[in-house]
């Protein structure tokens, strides 16, 4: 009784935390200045709808907010694609290889980032792929794909071997297998690594910031950042901001909670 009492005090103090910075954001929004200092926590008086208008169209953040959605809608397919295809052919190679190929792989987790941005620069400079968002859609796929796979594979190799020997019973072959096996049974693992991608690559700041510098060419988490050192008393423009910059990341975990949950534990517990 005292360790439920216990749980349920800790649980609530830590909903508390995350509640409550959301709601001043959320409902600083729709403040004025003055509104948002006299009372941070209470409802607005005078509703200020005018700063979403603001924030997407005089402020430039619609701009970034499209460029943001060009860079995470390719990166994340292409990476779930190269990934999948990866973590299939990992999952299906027996003996030793299975291990130098996972781990060689996987290894690019263990490399910080900072450590390769001169190279990757310098490498991108030559190559032309700077001020591109085909540059940081790239950029996006190398530096997740391990991850990407890390998760998959776990999830890959806790399908039994009798479905892979069936399909080839069948006259499938390895791409047919994938295609009409692998997929269909992996929408779990794929919706979970998706969530995950997804926020990576929308919240990315590092890359963006480092290869753009075309204003035309930012993406929301670079306007914020120049946002907030143009506009730094005006925290409801700001908040506003960060509701509209949040809001895809809120709806599509709404959308894929359930699949989200599933991948998390589908390859937890083997057969």
């Amino acid at each position: 009784m005292r360790y439920q009492l216990t749980r349920r005090v800790v649980l609530g103090v830590y909903a508390v935390l995350i509640v409550v910075p959301i709601l001043v954001v959320v409902l600083g929004s729709f403040k004025t200045s003055a509104g948002l200092f006299d009372s941070p926590f209470g409802l607005p008086t005078d509703w200020q709808g005018g700063n979403y208008s603001t924030i997407v169209g005089d402020s430039g953040l619609g701009v970034a907010f499209r460029n943001s959605v060009v860079v995470t809608g390719l990166s994340v397919p292409i990476t779930l694609f190269l990934a999948s295809l990866a973590s299939y052919g990992i999952a299906r190679t027996t003996g030793w290889k299975s291990g130098l190929l996972f781990g060689f792989i996987v290894l690019g987790m263990a490399v910080p980032a900072q450590a390769n941005m001169i190279p990757q620069y310098v490498q991108f400079e030559t190559f032309g792929l700077t001020d591109s968002l085909f540059g940081l859609v790239l950029i996006n796929v190398v530096v997740t794909m391990p991850i990407a796979v890390f998760i998959m594979t776990g999830f890959l190799k806790t399908l039994p071997k009798e479905l892979f020997e069936a399909a080839a019973v069948d006259g499938s072959g390895p791409w047919r297998t994938y295609r009409s096996v692998v997929v269909p049974v992996s929408v779990p693992s794929l919706s979970a690594t998706a969530i995950f991608l997804f926020v990576i690559h929308w919240n990315d700041l590092l890359y963006p910031l480092l290869f753009i510098q075309d204003p035309d060419k930012r993406t929301i988490p670079v306007a914020l950042l120049s946002f907030q050192g143009e506009f730094l008393t005006n925290y409801p423009l700001l908040f506003t901001g960060v509701v509209v910059a949040s809001a895809p990341i809120v709806i599509a975990y709404v959308f894929l909670q359930r699949y989200f949950v599933a991948g998390i534990t589908a390859g937890a517990v083997k057969g």
